[in-house]
């Protein structure tokens, strides 16, 4: 049985994934004692997938969600250099732009139109990352030209991680840790606003400053009793697929992206490619053969990989609130119960800057989050 740190904790994190992680690493920093409890094993859920994807919103009808995601994505290059050289590890981490194939004539015009809003939008330190919009690949086949009829976008914006490897530099940090504790096995099952308490499965509980819901979609059972006015869940779970494929593929390609499917070139020849987004599903950590579709969607795309071998099948789920944005800050009714999940498909960009943000609510800073991502706005969406 994992021993509890004593009776109470200034803050607690339950939920050891992407965003969880990066809230204690950020608490480890700020010198709050803090404990984070894991039901299972650190980054064992959708954080410890294969993709990676770091892709900004498409610069056009730009708005302060859209703007704050692309600072995020700015930020976490220097975000990553520290991890990196605090733990001599590589996270796997590199701005490779993306490539978005213009399979059908129409596409054209829309492209063209949002490279002049990349021009005005997608600036930083005065200078706009690129949305060129090229007649064919400056890759040789990548992708196959019959999916350029007219023509490729090239973002230089985009970049990619290693899920797996960022997870292990955090959890690192976290291995060195003066201020933070960390708990793995130790289910949370449910938080008492009144008496500042966590209950756990195994019938203990510990008392806390602040509790921080990192539990990816867990957090919407745990969060959804504190409104008990609320008849609807705060959120679900969204079951993506990915497959790892080993190839002999330049590591510095950038990723393509088409009709939701990405090709993703990882280093030591490793190609991702990946993800369903499923809302209905039997089985949330099997295969099938929705991602053999993916697969073979993406050797007709990059004739490179149709033969490559297939090492890795994996399923995992993800966390979408209500409102689909983040779901972030404190409880209106409870507020040392603190959001910090439904990240859904943007997490890996945006949980650095999240967490800076949930950590501000524990120490009375003012955040700079849109609106849409605060709790209190996905409370608001669940009463309508």
């Amino acid at each position: 049985m994992p021993h509890l740190p004593g009776d109470h904790v200034d803050l607690l994190i339950i939920g050891g994934g992407i965003m969880g992680l990066w809230a204690a690493v950020k608490a480890e920093r700020l010198g709050i004692r803090t404990l984070l409890v894991e039901a299972g094993r650190l980054g064992q859920g959708a954080s410890g997938g294969i993709l990676g994807a770091l892709m900004s919103h498409v610069p056009d009808r730009w708005n302060d969600k859209k703007q704050a995601q692309f600072d995020a994505l700015v930020a976490l290059e220097d975000e990553v250099s520290r991890l990196e050289g605090e733990t001599g590890l590589s996270c796997g981490y590199r701005r490779s732009g993306r490539l978005i194939p213009l399979p059908k004539p129409h596409l054209r015009p829309i492209a063209l139109r949002h490279q002049q809003e990349a021009e005005v939008n997608w600036r930083h330190d005065g200078d706009p990352f690129q949305w060129h919009v090229l007649d064919a690949s400056p890759f040789a086949g990548w992708p196959d030209p019959a999916f350029t009829e007219a023509g490729i976008v090239h973002d230089t914006f985009a970049a990619r991680v290693s899920p797996r490897h960022l997870m292990a530099a955090l959890a690192a940090v976290l291995g060195n840790a003066r201020h933070v504790s960390v708990i793995e096995g130790l289910p949370a099952e449910r938080i008492d606003p009144v008496a500042n308490r966590v209950e756990f499965a195994d019938g203990r509980s510990i008392g806390f400053g602040h509790c921080m819901i990192a539990a990816g979609p867990q957090s919407f059972p745990l969060l959804g009793p504190l409104s008990p006015s609320i008849s609807v869940p705060l959120g679900q779970p969204v079951k993506g697929q990915a497959a790892l494929l080993k190839a002999d593929i330049d590591p510095s390609l950038p990723i393509l992206f088409l009709n939701g499917l990405y090709v993703i070139a990882h280093d030591d020849g490793h190609v991702a490619v990946g993800s369903t987004s499923e809302e209905e599903f039997d089985a949330p950590f099997a295969t099938d053969a929705k991602l053999d579709d993916l697969v073979a969607r993406a050797r007709a795309l990059v004739p490179a990989i149709s033969d490559a071998e297939v090492v890795e099948r994996w399923a995992g789920l993800r966390p979408k609130a209500i409102g689909r944005e983040p779901m972030v800050g404190p409880h209106p009714d409870h507020p040392r119960v603190i959001a910090l999940t439904g990240g859904f498909k943007v997490s890996f960009g945006l949980a650095h800057r999240l967490a800076d943000a949930a950590l501000g609510f524990v120490i009375g800073q003012e955040h700079s989050l849109p609106e849409s991502f605060i709790l209190s706005d996905h409370l608001a969406v669940a009463t309508r």
